[in-house]
């Protein structure tokens, strides 16, 4: 991989790529979701069945992300005109509204600077990619999956509470954490905390792992 290449993918706890793009719900910037988390997510097409179902996921979820204080906004490289079609076949067929904005990235633009198409995948097609850009417009977080595995929204839904608890916290969270879990503490830095660490209260295996309830 040149340097070239691995530039025009984003990386974490950087600022996330800017765009400006049409949508379903008319031009949307980076800055429009600035003081909010977005969640961006790219799919393969538009009348698929797997894209589909994941559609009609973050659709029925999209209330407990707003709760979160987070925007939802798709994208695949279909046109306008079709992201419209299928919308609204979806509310006729699965009876479920798409309440969210989906971008019409013909030209690749948006998709190529998050790293969205993946040769080995599809010279033309987004991989399902996904995105949780913080409030300050830092990525945070980045999740991709293969053509022919759906995501899930669930799994979105519980890594962003994780990164705010975490955020709030000052803390890190063990593996499939969950809101109620205990938290890890973060690691001594020096001989004589990681000494210290035994008698501090929390719930001690060893010096470098230790937990506390929230």
């Amino acid at each position: 991989m040149t340097d070239e290449t691995a530039q025009s993918f984003p990386r974490l706890n950087e600022p996330a790529p800017a765009f400006d793009a049409p949508t379903t719900d008319g031009r949307k910037t980076l800055e429009d979701y600035k003081g909010k988390w977005l969640i961006l997510f790219s799919h393969p097409a538009d009348f698929t069945p797997v894209c589909t179902t994941e559609f009609i996921a973050f659709a029925k979820r999209q209330d407990d992300f707003a709760a979160l204080g987070a925007e939802l906004l798709g994208l695949s490289i279909d046109s306008h005109y079709s992201h419209i079609a299928w919308m609204l076949n979806i509310k006729e067929k699965f009876g479920v509204e798409i309440g969210f904005p989906i971008i019409a990235d013909l030209n690749m633009k948006v998709a190529q600077s998050y790293g969205m198409i993946q040769p080995g995948a599809s010279d033309t097609a987004a991989v399902r990619a996904t995105f949780i850009i913080d409030p300050e417009g830092v990525l945070r977080a980045m999740v991709y999956y293969p053509m022919n595995a759906g995501r899930s929204v669930d799994e979105i839904h519980r890594l962003l509470v994780a990164l705010q608890t975490a955020d709030e916290n000052k803390c890190a969270m063990p593996e499939n954490w969950k809101p109620g879990d205990p938290v890890i503490v973060p690691t001594p830095a020096t001989p004589e905390a990681a000494l210290a660490r035994s008698g501090e209260g929390y719930d001690t295996v060893d010096w470098y792992f230790s937990t506390r309830e929230l």
